[in-house]
């Protein structure tokens, strides 16, 4: 055969186009494909599960029925994963947690199977793995992921900031920016505790800043840190500007390495107002301020908020509380942190 290169003619005019569009609706079509089968396959084990549990449940048949079933599926289908004793198991408690079908069919099926095992092994009820399961769904999370979030307790933290959203923004807005964001943030990803001052905090952030990302949930987007404002002849550095996608809005982070001021909030609104002013566009909704402090007294911070006409949030961060000395001195330094990744760099 020839080495020679193939040689085409020149492209026609919208092949390009056509390309793209093409390549669009193949991807398309496989990620079609693979839910068709991941639901089918998600509804095929309910219904084994399902069968197990009214044989044992109505004709007595004990647990040792599963390794025979297990061994003679196994035989019946060889090329075919997923057959264990200790799956079909899982598929007993799977339809023993889920029994009603839709819900199955209209929301779990979504799932890959992997995901259903950390659902249930992770969580005690149906109402959190619900909560779970949407929110891994709208946010494409793999289980890694999805183990993540439930071991850093999401729910409990989600929408419990202090905020002035509902008497700043309109409803739907509100309640999505207080969805959005949470109370408190765990930042133990950085190894850092509680001794490490602002700095070394956002160092050690722009050192982690997809974890950080992760931490803040979907739909951030890192603008920029140490962002420069030039106010009537003077610089100022907001600590951290993000974009959120869904809320069309910027969002100022301002780090406080101690407990939380009153007078933190004017330093916050200052940003914002410059934020609005030079950088926001016209169709961007208004900014709104996260204020992540390393303590707080609720009330006080409810009190604060009570005259600020912009949309402002209160949380706390939490870093490593307590570590033994020898973990303490084992912990590598922003400085050995930015050396290895020096190193590593291309």
């Amino acid at each position: 055969m020839s080495d020679q290169p193939i040689r085409f003619t020149e492209q026609p005019v919208g092949y390009t186009d056509w390309l793209a569009d093409l390549k669009t609706r193949i991807h398309t079509a496989q990620q079609r494909a693979t839910l068709a089968v991941n639901r089918e396959l998600v509804l095929l084990y309910w219904q084994i599960g399902r069968d197990i549990l009214a044989r044992q449940g109505e004709q007595g048949w004990g647990t040792k029925v599963i390794d025979r079933l297990a061994e003679d599926l196994r035989q019946a289908f060889p090329t075919m994963k997923g057959f264990s004793p200790r799956n079909l198991k899982y598929m007993r408690t799977f339809a023993e947690a889920w029994p009603d079908e839709a819900i199955v069919q209209g929301v779990l099926a979504q799932l890959p199977w992997y995901h259903q095992i950390a659902l249930l092994d992770k969580l005690p009820g149906p109402e959190t793995r619900r909560w779970y399961a949407a929110k891994a769904i709208e946010h494409n999370w793999s289980r890694n992921v999805l183990v993540m979030q439930i071991e850093a307790r999401l729910l409990e933290r989600s929408g419990n900031l202090v905020s002035n959203f509902p008497d700043t923004l309109p409803a739907p807005q509100s309640d999505l920016a207080r969805e959005a964001l949470k109370d408190p943030y765990r930042f133990d990803f950085l190894g850092l505790t509680e001794a490490a001052h602002e700095r070394e905090i956002e160092n050690a952030l722009m050192q982690h800043v997809t974890d950080f990302l992760l931490e803040l949930g979907a739909g951030f987007a890192f603008v920029g840190r140490q962002v420069l404002l030039n106010v009537g002849g003077e610089e100022f550095f907001i600590d951290l500007l993000f974009y959120h996608l869904k809320l069309r809005s910027y969002v100022v982070i301002e780090l406080k390495g101690g407990k939380f001021k009153p007078e933190h909030l004017g330093q916050l609104g200052f940003y914002m107002t410059a934020i609005d002013r030079q950088i926001k566009h016209a169709q961007d909704n208004p900014t709104i301020g996260l204020l992540l402090c390393k303590s707080k007294n609720k009330v006080v911070a409810e009190y604060a908020l009570g005259d600020k006409g912009q949309p402002m949030g209160i949380a706390e961060y939490k870093l490593l509380e307590s570590l033994p000395e020898e973990l303490k001195t084992s912990l590598p330094s922003i400085e050995q942190i930015e050396a290895e990744l020096a190193r590593l760099a291309p």
